[in-house]
């Protein structure tokens, strides 16, 4: 198959570039480069700069491709924002790319008659839930403009899918970390507010410590329990899906984690075992639910899919592609 990554040139975005091109299907990237990284795009891509809010760059593309004789079958989102605080305190701008971009994207999608897309969307639709346990049927309650604009998008898709006959694969993420075995590619960005790339920051002396925020929550060992999953499993997650959606011409909807939690203070632990981190204990911060793990149930039935990499895969392949980054910038 061919596929089109938007946001291509970014951290999830890149790593799917990677598998989709391993599994020997051929890829074309659309970036802005607003926080991708042109080093991140796979020689093996056809590259395209353009902005997912323009429709002219979008169809740009699909027309250029179509006009090879082998135009594009799916096409995958990955050019959303991201960062919770930031959309708290920049909601219009939240909306604008993330809603708005792929508003755009998917007319441009339509009128081109590209009928497959996978989208990037997020654990944070469910807000605070009341169970531990987060399944696709459970109830949607986003507590942040990021979160919102995922589930809007979520939506989005499903109207324009009924309407115009589209097939989808929307995939919640939960906490994505690591970097691939090549370390070609990794979390290249210093604006960070999760826990694992927090971890190496404090490890490689980029920021003074690590703070735990609360250890009085109702878990075994005081400490947030959380759904951790490596980016490649993530990857390949992602090719399963559009595999999925372009062979059975039907749409699905999975979570996609680990299945299985681990406290911040086992994080933590396992970090240590590899190497040293400064910490320190800080208050809680609000709205931190004590237990937040995926249901993968659907994922594993529906695509055959399972996470194969732990918790030290995780921890030490984004070490060893910090460190490198690190080096690569010291000269």
């Amino acid at each position: 198959m061919k596929v089109l990554v938007v946001g291509g040139a970014g951290y999830i975005g890149s790593h799917t570039t990677y598998e989709l091109i391993r599994a020997g299907h051929e890829v074309v990237v659309l970036d802005n480069l607003s926080t991708g990284r042109q080093h991140n795009v796979h020689p093996q891509t056809s590259f395209y700069w353009g902005d997912i809010r323009h429709k002219s760059d979008i169809t740009r593309v699909l027309e250029a491709e179509h006009s090879t004789g082998k135009p594009i079958d799916v096409a995958m989102h990955f050019a959303a924002k991201l960062i919770v605080p930031q959309s708290v305190s920049q909601p219009l701008a939240y909306y604008e790319n993330n809603v708005e971009g792929l508003r755009t994207m998917l007319e441009a999608l339509v009128e081109c008659n590209v009928r497959n897309v996978v989208f990037s969307s997020t654990a944070a639709v469910y807000g605070e839930p009341d169970a531990p346990e987060c399944s696709e049927d459970g109830p949607t309650k986003p507590i942040n403009p990021y979160g919102e604009t995922k589930l809007a998008c979520e939506k989005m898709i499903q109207w324009v899918a009924a309407a115009h006959g589209l097939n989808y694969c929307i995939l919640r993420y939960f906490n994505v970390a690591g970097a691939d075995e090549s370390l070609e590619i990794g979390l290249d960005k210093d604006y960070l507010t999760w826990l694992i790339p927090l971890i190496m920051q404090a490890a490689l002396g980029i920021r003074d410590k690590l703070f735990i925020y609360g250890n009085d929550y109702n878990t075994p060992d005081g400490t947030c329990i959380r759904d951790y999953i490596h980016v490649t499993d993530l990857a390949q997650a992602h090719v399963l899906g559009a595999e999925y959606i372009l062979k059975n011409q039907q749409s699905l909807l999975c979570n996609l984690g680990s299945g299985s939690g681990y406290s911040v203070k086992e994080v933590l632990d396992a970090a240590l075992e590899l190497f040293p981190v400064p910490f320190e204990y800080a208050a809680r911060r609000p709205g931190d639910p004590d237990i937040l793990i995926a249901n993968i149930d659907r994922a594993r039935k529906l695509l055959g899919w399972e996470p194969t990499r732990n918790l030290r895969t995780i921890l030490k392949s984004d070490y060893d592609f910090r460190r490198k980054l690190a080096e690569s910038r010291r000269g």
